[in-house]
C-alpha cells in the first residue's frame, strides 16, 4: 500500500531551530538576548556542533538572530524594515520570471499611496509639511545626479508614509521603489520626467498642507498612474529585448 501522506525525514538541525524558536516565542530568550553557547546546545539537545552551527545559519537567515565574529549568537530586535527586507531577493526574482507581477505591484503601490497620502492629509502637522517640502527641495538640488534623485524620490515617498504613524508602511514603500528598481529608473531619466515629478510632488504637499484628503488622493493617483503608464511601456521594451 502506497503511504498518502509519508512522513518527511527531518535533519537534526531543523529539530534545534525548532527548539529555539519555541523558547523566543515563549520569552525565554527575548529580542535582544543572546543565545546560548555552542556547547550549552549541543548538550541539551543531544546533538553534534554541525547541527547546532547549521541551525544558527538558518536563524539568521530568517533574520531571527545575529551572528557576530567571536560572540554568541543574539535574537534580533525586529523591525518592519528588516522583516520586509528577507523577502527582497525572492520578490525581484519574481518580478523578473514572471512580468505579469509587476502589475499586481503597481496596483499594491497605488493602493497604499492613496492611503498613506489620504492619512498625511489628515494627519500632517507644520513640521511634517516642513519636511515633506525639504525633500522636494532636496530632490530639485539633485537634478545633476540622477541616482540621487532616485534616492530622494523614495525619501519623499517615505516621508509622507512616515505620517501615518505605522512603521509598516514606510518600510513598504521603500521596498517597493527597491523591488521595481530595474523598471523605475528610466521613468524620471525619460525627457522632462524629473521636473513634472517635482512640480507632481508639490501639488501633492499642497493638498496634504491644505488638509484635503480627496485633493492628495487625486493628486498622488495622478502621479502614479502617469508613472504606471511608463513602466508599462518600459516593461514591454525591456521584454522585447530579451
Amino acid at each position: 500500500m502506497t503511504a498518502v501522506n509519508p512522513i518527511q525525514k527531518r535533519k537534526l538541525y531543523q529539530d534545534v531551530v525548532e527548539r529555539l524558536m519555541q523558547r523566543i516565542s515563549t520569552g525565554e530568550i527575548r529580542p535582544g538576548d543572546q543565545l546560548p553557547p555552542e556547547r550549552e546546545l549541543m548538550d541539551v539537545y543531544g546533538v553534534g556542533r554541525p547541527a547546532v552551527r547549521e541551525a544558527l545559519q538558518a536563524l539568521e537567515h530568517s533574520g531571527i538572530v545575529e551572528i557576530s565574529h567571536g560572540e554568541r549568537a543574539r535574537v534580533v530586535i525586529p523591525t518592519a524594515r528588516d522583516l520586509i527586507a528577507q523577502i527582497a531577493s525572492g520578490t525581484r526574482h519574481m518580478l523578473q520570471a514572471q512580468p505579469d507581477m509587476l502589475e499586481h505591484l503597481k496596483q499594491a503601490r497605488l493602493l497604499l499611496e492613496e492611503g498613506t497620502a489620504r492619512m498625511a492629509a489628515q494627519l500632517a502637522t507644520p513640521e511634517d509639511v516642513a519636511a515633506l517640502r525639504t525633500r522636494i527641495e532636496e530632490q530639485r538640488a539633485s537634478l545633476v545626479n540622477m541616482d540621487g534623485f532616485l534616492a530622494h524620490d523614495m525619501a519623499f515617498h517615505r516621508e509622507i508614509a512616515r505620517i501615518s504613524g505605522n512603521p509598516i508602511f514606510p518600510a513598504v514603500i521603500e521596498a517597493v521603489f527597491q523591488w521595481a528598481g530595474d523598471y523605475y529608473q528610466p521613468l524620471v531619466r525619460a525627457p522632462g520626467a524629473e521636473r513634472l515629478t517635482l512640480q507632481e510632488h508639490t501639488r501633492l504637499v499642497d493638498a496634504i498642507e491644505a488638509h484635503d484628503p480627496q485633493a492628495a488622493v487625486a493628486a498622488v493617483r495622478a502621479h502614479v498612474t502617469r508613472s504606471n503608464a511608463l513602466y508599462q511601456r518600459i516593461a514591454e521594451e525591456v521584454q522585447g529585448q530579451r
